[in-house]
């Protein structure tokens, strides 16, 4: 069993290409509030690993779970979705 354990996948927004190899992505979801019973839009940052600089503000991307690559940095960019509109 040389497999890797089973990794998170997240899909998100660029909202930032400013450091070299790094892209920050935010993602959104649904969470139920516990007193309302109302569903809130979360959001919350993450920086990912861009080994080409290919990501570009706007872009929506899927992000897979990786080794720790910097102090903030855990998560690597899997593949762009959409591009943004230029």
């Amino acid at each position: 069993m040389n497999r890797r354990g089973v990794r998170k996948k997240l899909t998100g927004v660029v909202v930032s290409n400013n450091m070299d190899k790094t892209a920050v992505v935010q993602v959104s979801r649904l969470k139920k509030h516990n007193v309302y019973k109302k569903y809130v839009r979360e959001q919350k940052k993450y920086m990912a690993h861009d080994p080409q600089n290919k990501c570009q503000i706007g872009d929506k991307v899927r992000l897979i779970e990786t080794r720790p690559m910097s102090k903030r940095k855990r998560w690597h960019v899997m593949e762009i979705l959409e591009t943004a509109n230029r």
